[in-house]
């Protein structure tokens, strides 16, 4: 494995990787090339493999990879060949979402316990699980007895930072912010965010702009327009 620092860009395409192994896996494939890898998920065949390249040689010449042994090493790669028990502070509509998603245990994730300050959703059970909602005043406590490594933040932005400071200082180290509000953390956490507003503002942003091939035309008119001024001063 390279020393270099690996950006999160490439760990969200190994996290992709993994997923479509599953896929193929599950349809009885035993080895992919990352030609076809590329060519069946809409993927960058150079891409792969350079991403690859950073953790070690996976593939074998003429064949391509084993998908068991690639899987395998993306497991443990992304941390995944170990549980990870999550608390989701919120237990409100996203909160409440977020916990009775059973997309997480398929990652190697389970939401142990949510936490809220209002006192009639506090010690009242989530989703199929039964998961707990706990004072937020006892993160620390909770966070200890449960092993809890991951947290998700989903409470308003005003309370964002507030929270962070509660789940770090309880020693937290991973933290998934929904809050729309820039957070700032200590040495050695890592707050990922997601900010549904923004991104659907990005997507407006596209919806607004002229087409591709509208603009291209409209400036091969220009040229061509141009090119008859000249010729007729030209011919002048």
């Amino acid at each position: 494995m390279k020393t270099e620092k690996i950006s999160e860009l490439t760990t969200n395409r190994l996290s992709v990787y993994l997923r479509c192994l599953n896929e193929l896996k599950a349809a009885g494939i035993k080895t992919v090339s990352s030609q076809e890898l590329a060519e069946q998920f809409n993927l960058n065949s150079a891409q792969i493999r350079k991403d690859l390249g950073y953790f070690g040689e996976f593939g074998v010449r003429g064949v391509g990879y084993f998908i068991d042994d690639l899987r395998e090493h993306l497991t443990k790669i992304l941390g995944l060949d170990r549980p990870h028990h999550v608390g989701i502070v919120g237990a409100g509509r996203l909160g409440t979402a977020l916990a009775n998603y059973n997309g997480l245990e398929r990652s190697n994730f389970t939401v142990v316990a949510l936490f809220d300050n209002d006192q009639k959703k506090i010690g009242h059970r989530v989703g199929a699980s039964d998961i707990p909602v706990h004072d937020v005043g006892k993160i620390a406590r909770v966070v200890r007895d449960k092993a809890i490594d991951v947290a998700v933040i989903a409470v308003p932005a005003r309370a964002a930072q507030r929270v962070l400071n509660q789940i770090t200082a309880a020693g937290v180290k991973a933290v998934l912010n929904f809050a729309p509000a820039p957070l700032t953390a200590r040495l050695g956490v890592k707050v990922k965010t997601v900010d549904l507003t923004t991104s659907l503002e990005s997507l407006s942003y596209f919806l607004a702009r002229p087409r591709t091939g509208h603009v291209t035309s409209i400036r091969r008119n220009a040229s061509r327009t141009e090119q008859a001024r000249a010729d007729d001063k030209h011919q002048l």
